[in-house]
Order: structure tokens, then sequence, then C-alpha cells
């Protein structure tokens, strides 16, 4: 696997998907620049009457829950539904999951359309699964990477999917499927929505790639090492933003090679 991530980043930059995102009011603008900077081509659509259209026309859909509301809920389910039915790669991040339960309740029907990826924290990998013992804080994990293997393991052997748990260490689950990453800085903590920035470049490379556990591998290598390579040259959480994008955009194969912690 390890010799084919950064073919994999060249795949997306040469293709430049069309990723359509349901996503926060908070992470848009991160979101859009995040796949930008990778050479992907992001459009955000909500409105009912083109949500599905556009999940047709788009290579891969990304659903992020972050901030709910009924007309937006009911968005992402039509574009889920379609990316279902058209059997295109869709990716669930389960914000905030084991918050409230108008959250959960979302989370469960989103899920009946058999997401191709999910990615979140601990906490929200662990409410998916029903283990409730590790409560969320708002949006921020209570609980470590590892601690969530198995609840991952549960929900992708439940729904026939790879579960991506992000933290200190980055871990991909899937049937046959267990991959840690090791990269990135505490810095990309302190400025907010990453997390969801790192879901939607995840969304970018399943559009393309076949092997979704190879895709998934590639998208978190380069966002992690990206941000780590940033977090060495600047000087707080506002530069860290800036200086993620450039690097997401001009990083080199020595650099992702060189700094890639995997196993």
């Amino acid at each position: 696997m390890e010799n084919n991530l950064w073919k994999h980043i060249k795949t997306v930059r040469a293709q430049s998907p069309l990723v359509h995102n349901i996503t926060n009011f908070v992470v848009m603008n991160n979101t859009a620049n995040a796949l930008l900077a990778v050479g992907a081509s992001p459009i955000m659509a909500h409105a009912h009457a083109e949500v599905q259209d556009m999940t047709s026309i788009c290579s891969s859909l990304v659903v992020n829950i972050g901030t709910l509301d009924e007309y937006w809920v009911k968005s992402m389910l039509m574009a889920a539904e379609k990316a279902h039915h058209l059997h295109k790669p869709w990716i669930l991040d389960p914000v905030g999951a084991g918050a409230t339960p108008y959250r959960n309740h979302t989370i469960s029907a989103l899920l009946g359309y058999k997401p191709t990826v999910i990615r979140g924290n601990a906490s929200e990998i662990m409410a998916l699964a029903k283990d409730n013992t590790t409560p969320t804080k708002g949006v921020d994990s209570t609980a470590e990477s590892n601690e969530a293997i198995v609840a991952a393991k549960m929900i992708a052997k439940e729904y026939d999917t790879l579960v991506c748990i992000s933290g200190k260490t980055d871990i991909i689950v899937g049937k046959d499927t267990l991959v840690y990453l090791n990269n990135g800085d505490a810095l990309m903590t302190k400025v907010t929505g990453l997390g969801c920035s790192s879901t939607a470049v995840i969304g970018a490379f399943i559009a393309v790639i076949e092997n979704k556990a190879e895709a998934i591998t590639a998208a978190m290598a380069l966002f992690s090492i990206a941000g780590e390579l940033a977090a060495r040259q600047c000087a707080g959480p506002g530069s860290l933003q800036v200086q993620l994008l450039d690097k997401l955009h001009n990083i080199t194969e020595q650099e992702f090679s060189e700094t890639l912690k995997i196993s």
C-alpha cells in the first residue's frame, strides 16, 4: 500500500474530481480551499430542487452534519439516497454523534444509505456503535483513537463500509483493513474544521481511486503530513491554516515519503 500512496495523490491532481459537499456553515470556505489545494473541484449545493441532480453529475458526495436543521437534513438524505442509488462513493462525517437525540436520529437515517466511508473522532465512532459510555464534548473527542477500534470494526461490518478514526493517530478500519497513521501536529486541533476538511479530501480520493482503503489512507496521510510540515514553520493556528493549504498544494514526493509514518 505504502508504495501506491503518492501515485494516488497524483491521480487526484490529474483527474480533478468534482466533489459535492453538503457541509456545515463553519467549514465551507476551509473545505472548498482544501479540495482545490489537493487538485479537486468543490461544489456546495443543498437546495432541494437541485441536490439530486448535483449528486448525479459529481464524482462523489461529502455529507457533514455539523450544523443541522430540518432543511439541510432533507438535503443530506436526498443526496445520500441518490448516491446510493447510483453506486457513487460518498462519505459521512457524523459530527457530534451522541450529543443529542436529533443528531443521532439523523445519523441513523443517513447510515441507511450505506456510506462508502465514515470518518469521525473516537467518541463519534463509539457513539455510532451505540457505546454511550464515552460522551462527546461538543464536537471534540473525549477518547483516544485506539479506544474506538472495536466500535469501528462493528460499524464496518454492519454497514459494509470503511471507517476512519481521526485523532493523534489516524486509524483506517475495514473488514480486512487496519492501518495506522502517526502524522499531524497537536496545533491542528486549535484550528476549527480541519477534521471536516480532511473528510472532504477523502471524498476527492474515493471519487477516483478504486481501492477505497488506499484512497482513505492516501488522503489522510497527505492531510496530516501537510499539517505536520506546516506546523514546523508557522507562528500559530492562524498562519497554520494558510501554510497547510500551501503545503497541500505544493508538497513534493520527497517531503511526503520522508515524513510518512504508517503501520
